[in-house]
């Protein structure tokens, strides 16, 4: 019966093992064996490293959501409106969807300010739009949104278990290549101590 071959009634698993090295088959060295074993681990590390990304990955949102959040108790949003219109839509803007177009707003005192806010393209002048302050009144980038924390999280998690998915894989690589050449170094020197009697029998 082949070594491959499954036998009747034996169940997927333990024939899955068999084949991983788990069996008595005399011809396996220890070399598969424990490559095998290396196999064992590395599968159940990368399902582990799932989960793990996952928890790496809701932590950081999290951690992001709280800095938005602190971001958000210092900034002010005010009703601003536009004073020119954005480039129209052509197709020729290189990928840009937004363009830097003056506004203007005004702060609690009634006073006017002016500045310079990234708007889509084809926005036209007049158009009422809201901008983001600081505590000394001046344009800053709006703050991130809870759909922006979970995609940065997400991206995050994906990463982690990737990266650690390919550390694994290499490990595994390196691993096998030196258990290479340890068993064709175990051949080399059984072949020396078979040789002599295949010549001798040859003449």
């Amino acid at each position: 019966m082949g070594v491959g071959r499954p036998r009747r009634g034996e169940p997927w698993v333990v024939m899955q093992a068999r084949r991983l090295g788990c069996g008595h088959n005399p011809l396996r060295r220890p070399s598969d064996r424990f490559e095998a074993a290396l196999a064992v681990i590395a599968l159940f590390a990368g399902i582990l490293l799932i989960p793990a990304g996952a928890a790496v990955g809701t932590s950081v949102e999290k951690a992001d959501e709280s800095r938005v959040a602190e971001q958000r108790a210092v900034l002010r949003q005010l009703a601003a409106r536009t004073t020119a219109d954005a480039p129209a839509i052509t197709g020729q803007e290189l990928g840009r969807i937004t363009w830097p177009v003056p506004v203007v707003w005004q702060d609690e005192t009634g006073v006017d300010h002016r500045g310079l806010v990234d708007l889509m393209l084809g926005t036209k002048a007049n158009t009422e739009v809201v901008v983001w302050v600081d505590r000394s009144g001046a344009l800053v980038k709006p703050p991130r949104t809870a759909g922006d924390s979970a995609a940065i999280g997400d991206a995050v998690g994906f990463g982690t278990v990737i990266g650690c998915w390919l550390v694994l894989w290499v490990l595994l690589l390196i691993a096998r290549r030196a258990l290479d050449r340890r068993r064709l170094a175990d051949w080399a020197a059984e072949w020396e101590q078979v040789a002599p009697g295949w010549t001798h029998h040859d003449g």
